[in-house]
């Protein structure tokens, strides 16, 4: 849905317990201090200020062997996975629950995922009719009639499809489509030739033979046809664009009639596709990358009939593998968490389920959610903390030395134009025509995934509804949405363990809410890409070409700080890829801490557990990325995620900004140390 400590502080810093100063507690309480207890001593801040941070913490809980990573993230998400586990058990045991109700759904979803023994009777039963219609497809037609069928309750083969904000006219809905359709992270995974790519390669095909084989496929025939889809997603792959080349928004705006989408691609049936989606009158759509949907079209004239149909049943499946028997659960899972990130086991039934439930069900938990478990105070506390990073970056807009006057008047108005969403919604979606009941999991899972890709589909021609929220209170993420122009950071970004139901002190929220989440997601609205989106979230680029050739100059550091980054093995770190969410990070741990130096606590200089506010302040963004991730994971995100990992989301930031060095006596010779004219300065 996140420092600096000097030599005669060591002592002082292992401490475990500290005294919290918040202007909303009533009292002054004794709570562990995650800070102080994570530090390991054995490593000097100047030296690698990700593990002197948080050292200690990843020495005494290594990675659970169910999990591909551990850290604060895995203890919020525990923290919150309980939560809604009492929520879920609470609705099962149930039984005299209205039917129809919020308790009825959550609690028979959840039962129906938990009997195991019904799950592993039922096999693949649930699904078999799904997999009898694609069989029986005839002709490419079919093949379109399928595949929106299957985006609809399982998954997305073919191209990328959704409804949402036209770029250029935000108050409109509009169709897009776009590459995707593979079964690999990213495309390049079909064609690097390091070692580790071509062994993914080679147990995805055996993977591919293996879900066949459950499938009923003869074992004689199913080495061929995993070798066929295997052909044809390398062709797939092939047509598309490197993800890096897909960060610019007004090269992936391409608006087609549905005549002119028809003489692009004549073998692809839209008409039937559209149809069975639910839109019987389109008029238009909007092209991520024209050149995918070319390439689609040769693609199925050159593949056979029969590969294109296995295909559509691998997707079908792969989408719905953890709702079904154990044997297709563990085969998938064996490739998708143990081949491509390292997770030797599955985590128990419990948590699963509670995500698929959550994940489903989400809106009608967290109904519940924000009455039962949000502190007293989130909603003030998150706009608090939101408005001051706005202020900030009103103030650094103003004195920026690459951006024209007339740009920052603009850069300002759209700050000002800046929703900021924190908590939970004023209101909430009906689900009331979404039937649920405790006869088959698979089933339950279908309907929540049609009922959702129906209200999606139902948007379309209809004005936008600017109140929506994309996210649920228990979801532990943020995001910034530049064709609204507005920030949403559910209520459970509260959350510090060690602080359970209460607010942590400043220089944590700060550094966590503040610096990695408000400061960042801010930041998108105003880089490379923020820049073609005006206040009214229309694709409008409001830059001078003078300001574009200033900042990418500056830009052009970041990317090259970042490529020198090891992050596992020989693999670097691809700093193009990942520049806008680097280019945010840096920013946000700028505007949180400038915006921290506002408070009581940092003016009053008080020190706890010895470490001064300032301290306290790059500790606490340190804690936001504290992750240690397995090789494997870290191998799969640096090919296809725009996001660094973790440990260079701490050294990168922090090796540009002065404040740090002073707070940790940081000096030449240290590793951290970058001399003046290699740091970054951008906002």
């Amino acid at each position: 849905m996140k420092n600096r400590f000097l030599n005669f502080l060591w002592l002082p810093l292992l401490a475990a317990f500290f005294s919290c100063n918040s202007r909303h507690a009533q009292t002054t309480q004794q709570v562990p201090d995650p800070l102080a207890a994570h530090i390991d001593s054995t490593v000097k801040p100047g030296a690698d200020f990700f593990l002197f941070a948080n050292g200690k913490w990843f020495k005494e809980n290594p990675i659970p062997p169910s999990e591909q990573s551990n850290g604060l993230w895995q203890l919020i998400q525990d923290t919150i996975n309980s939560q809604v586990k009492n929520i879920c058990e609470s609705a099962a045991m149930t039984v005299n629950a209205s039917p129809g109700s919020n308790k009825q759904k959550i609690g028979d979803f959840f039962f129906s995922g938990m009997d195991s023994v019904s799950l592993n009777k039922q096999g693949l039963t649930g699904v078999k009719a799904e997999l009898d219609r694609i069989a029986g497809v005839k002709d490419l037609q079919g093949i379109a009639v399928e595949a929106a069928h299957i985006h609809a309750i399982s998954g997305s083969p073919v191209f990328s499809f959704y409804i949402g904000q036209d770029d250029r006219i935000s108050s409109k809905n509009a169709i897009f489509i776009g590459q995707g359709g593979l079964s690999l992270p990213d495309r390049d995974f079909y064609f690097d030739k390091d070692a580790r790519a071509v062994m993914i390669r080679g147990k995805f095909v055996e993977h591919l033979a293996s879900m066949f084989k459950i499938m009923g496929c003869p074992d004689a025939s199913c080495r061929q046809v995993a070798e066929g889809i295997m052909k044809l997603e390398t062709a797939m792959a092939a047509g598309s664009r490197k993800r890096a080349d897909t960060r610019d928004p007004l090269k992936n705006y391409n608006k087609f009639t549905l005549v002119k989408l028809k003489q692009m691609t004549p073998d692809f049936d839209w008409t039937r596709f559209f149809e069975t989606a639910g839109l019987p009158k389109v008029d238009s759509v909007i092209v991520g990358q024209p050149e995918f949907l070319s390439a689609m079209n040769r693609q199925l004239k050159s593949f056979p009939l029969d590969t294109w149909k296995n295909y559509l049943k691998f997707h079908l499946i792969r989408g719905l593998a953890s709702n079904l028997d154990d044997k297709t659960y563990r085969e998938s899972f064996s490739f998708y968490s143990t081949t491509l990130r390292g997770i030797p086991e599955p985590k128990p039934r419990w948590k699963r389920v509670v995500r698929e439930t959550d994940g489903s069900l989400g809106e009608l938990i967290g109904q519940i959610y924000v009455d039962d478990y949000l502190p007293k105070g989130t909603k003030e506390k998150l706009k608090e903390i939101g408005n001051s990073i706005k202020t900030v970056y009103a103030e650094r807009i103003k004195s920026l030395d690459w951006m024209s006057e007339t740009t920052k008047a603009k850069a300002l108005k759209k700050l000002d134009a800046v929703i900021i969403k924190v908590g939970y919604p004023d209101k909430w979606k009906d689900m009331s025509a979404l039937q649920i009941n405790r006869t088959s999991y698979v089933h339950n899972v279908m309907n929540a995934n049609e009922w959702w890709f129906h209200y999606m589909v139902s948007k379309y021609g209809k004005p936008v509804d600017r109140t929506e929220w994309n996210m649920q209170p228990q979801t532990y993420n943020a995001y910034y949405n530049p064709s609204n122009n507005e920030i949403v950071v559910p209520g459970c970004n509260i959350i510090v363990p060690g602080f359970e139901r209460k607010l942590a002190d400043d220089a944590i929220l700060y550094s966590i809410i503040g610096g990695s989440t408000f400061g960042h997601e801010i930041t998108h609205g105003f880089d490379d890409q923020g820049s073609k989106y005006d206040e009214n979230g229309n694709l409008f680029n409001w830059w001078t070409t003078e300001d574009s050739v200033r900042f990418y100059a500056k830009t052009k550091m970041i990317v090259k700080q970042f490529d020198e980054f090891v992050a596992v093995d020989s693999l670097h770190i691809n700093g193009d890829l990942t520049q806008g969410e680097n280019i945010a990070d840096l920013a946000g741990t700028v505007m949180g801490y400038e915006a921290f130096m506002k408070t009581e606590q940092f003016k009053h200089g008080e020190k706890i557990n010895g470490l001064s506010p300032g301290q306290r302040f790059f500790l606490g963004y340190a804690f936001a990325w504290m992750i240690n991730d397995r090789p494997e994971a870290i191998a799969s995100q640096v090919k296809s995620d725009v996001h660094s990992p973790a440990k260079f989301r701490v050294l990168g930031p922090l090796a540009n900004i002065p404040e740090f060095y002073t707070a940790f006596g940081i000096k030449p010779g240290d590793a951290m140390w970058r001399p003046d004219s290699l740091r970054v300065k951008i906002w």
